[in-house]
């Protein structure tokens, strides 16, 4: 599912709603876990899972092209670990 495509679904179950505004909803929604990640703060979504930030250490990596070693900078990637209902749902519990 795609971000226009949640909006629609939305928009359809909640047919007293503007499809601009919850378009607009749907925006915040994710612009405030966006936002909230890049101050490295947690974002917890009971039920579904919570996404986070972890920071990878610099370290020396290898050009698969060439094999030579190259030094890959310190970085900090998002991570998601899904809650116990998603998971229990995913696995037919």
């Amino acid at each position: 599912m795609i971000r226009s495509e949640l909006i629609q679904k939305i928009a359809e179950e909640n047919p007293h709603l503007y499809q601009r505004d919850v378009e607009r909803i749907v925006n915040t929604v994710f612009e405030e876990v966006t936002d909230a990640m890049a101050r490295g703060d947690r974002v917890e979504l009971r039920g579904f899972g919570a996404f986070s930030v972890k920071q990878r250490d610099a370290r020396t990596g290898r050009n698969p092209r060439t094999g030579e070693t190259v030094e890959v900078e310190e970085k900090h990637v998002p991570f998601f670990k899904t809650g116990k209902l998603l998971r229990d749902r995913l696995n037919g519990k």
